[in-house]
């Protein structure tokens, strides 16, 4: 059944877009070849029985079907390195050389290196267990078919490095590639601090008690939680990193109800809280440091090498507590940024169209009685001075672009990304708590323009918006392999 699933996805990347990917493979076999191949000039011939080979193959030419490409494998992965994984996968299926050479590609983790992220988001009328990426390049979107348990039933809880973490309808994590289909499960929630499983006579687990407490002791009384309904009061934002040293990969999750940071090694059975702190907003990972934000934007830095772990802070706090979300990037010229990102909620109102206050959550009946309205009002950039103990604030990014939301931060080059366009944010919503209580309401997702400060909208928004769309770079390379290059 995998194996049937995978072919309908290889199936599904390879339709009517294959010509207009046919023809960018031909500007990059003239540009590359020249300086590849031994012989001066340009081989023609080869050229034109690569291009009508796999031209009928699609029914895209009527010549005579030619031999194999005659090109070298190692000449045809140096073209295919320079290709989006969406483009790759397409060509892996052309013929059995371009299979050969793209297989090879992708076992050895060699595919281009910064690619194009995809929205990904699913459709109710697809199925439960499928899913789309719209591709920023193609402007399509491609229909992926994912394993158990159903995308649908499970809560996004972040992406990073071509993985998805995702909570199940028993709150347990679970990392994804949605591109291969791997899939890999994470220590059981019963192991992060703040959870306790309560047991029925059976020995079955029929609720979790999630523990209102900090370092500095009890701030709250507990909490009890269905299995199904925790993950909607403990996660917030999680993420994938790869650890050189180790040649494996760290998962760091932030989970409240005080926003806390708790990470697992591969191959651990259990979570370890960082309890120094709490209010952390986003994460990045560098030279087995953990830099975390804080909502204050404070910026912590972790050692997860050490034997005992220790926390330095590195910028201290900067700002008063509003509703903006909060994010850490690592800058392609070394700097570090933080982006403050401010959310505008307009007034909700119930069934009847009467205002309410937003805390009424709940008719006589227990069912949800209001509708609430949220979007991106402002982005502020700033330069992150360590030395200085400041932020420096900056008016854009005139050969970058961001994107920001459940995945890692990100940002890119324009030059390395020509389609995508350059002074510009990429989101989609990450907002504490209003992503979780509002299921079916619109989501926050579009582009806006650093320079004059306009909100534009990136796709249309009839499909589900259920589990929360989210930006993912798509990656080929199996876990095993992923972060041991």
């Amino acid at each position: 059944m995998a194996t049937c699933s995978r072919a309908a996805t290889m199936n599904s990347l390879c339709g009517a877009a294959a010509m207009q990917q046919l023809e960018h493979l031909w500007t990059l076999i003239f540009r590359i070849l020249p300086d590849e191949l031994p012989v001066p000039g340009l081989p023609s011939n080869l050229l034109k029985r690569l291009f009508c080979k796999a031209g009928n193959l699609y029914g895209l030419g009527t010549a005579t079907r030619a031999v194999p490409p005659e090109l070298p494998q190692d000449v045809l992965m140096d073209i295919f390195a320079t290709l989006e994984t969406l483009d790759l996968v397409r060509v892996g299926s052309v013929c059995t050389s371009w299979r050969s050479a793209y297989t090879c590609l992708r076992d050895l983790g060699l595919c281009k290196h910064s690619q194009t992220p995809c929205l990904f988001y699913t459709s109710e009328s697809a199925g439960d267990n499928a899913a789309f990426l719209y591709s920023l390049v193609d402007d399509r979107a491609y229909k992926l078919t994912l394993p158990d348990p159903p995308i649908r039933t499970r809560f996004i809880v972040g992406s990073s490095n071509g993985w998805l973490v995702t909570a199940d309808e028993r709150s347990e994590l679970h990392l994804l590639n949605p591109i291969t289909g791997e899939q890999v499960g994470l220590p059981s929630v019963i192991t992060i601090e703040h959870v306790k499983p309560i047991y029925d006579e059976a020995g079955v687990i029929h609720s979790y008690e999630l523990s209102h407490h900090d370092a500095t002791g009890v701030l709250e009384e507990s909490t009890l939680h269905s299995p199904s309904d925790l993950r909607d009061d403990l996660y917030f934002k999680a993420f994938v990193f790869p650890d050189p040293p180790t040649r494996s990969y760290i998962v760091v999750v932030i989970h409240k109800p005080y926003f806390h940071l708790s990470f697992a090694r591969a191959g651990h059975d259990k979570w370890t809280c960082l309890p120094h702190n709490t209010e952390y907003r986003d994460c990045i990972y560098k030279n087995g440091l953990l830099f975390a934000l804080t909502a204050l934007g404070e910026i912590d830095a972790f050692d997860l090498a050490a034997s005992t772990i220790t926390m330095k802070q590195v910028v201290g706090e900067f700002r008063a507590g509003v509703y903006e979300s909060m994010y850490i990037i690592q800058a392609p010229w070394g700097d570090l940024l933080q982006v403050w990102r401010a959310v505008n909620v307009t007034n909700s109102r119930d069934r009847n169209g009467h205002l309410t206050d937003i805390s009424e959550g709940e008719d006589e009946d227990g069912g949800d009685t209001w509708q609430c309205e949220y979007g991106t009002l402002d982005v502020t950039l700033y330069e992150v001075d360590v030395d200085g103990n400041a932020l420096v604030e900056i008016s854009g990014l005139p050969q970058h672009m961001l994107f920001l939301g459940h995945s890692n931060s990100l940002c890119l080059s324009a030059e390395g990304h020509p389609k995508l366009k350059s002074n510009h944010v990429y989101f989609t919503d990450d907002h504490a708590e209003l992503p979780n209580i509002f299921k079916e309401r619109t989501r926050d997702i579009g582009v806006w323009d650093l320079e004059n400060g306009c909100k534009k909208n990136i796709v249309s928004q009839a499909w589900s918006n259920w589990p929360c769309p989210t930006w993912i770079a798509p990656n080929l390379t199996n876990m095993s392999l992923a972060f041991s290059k």
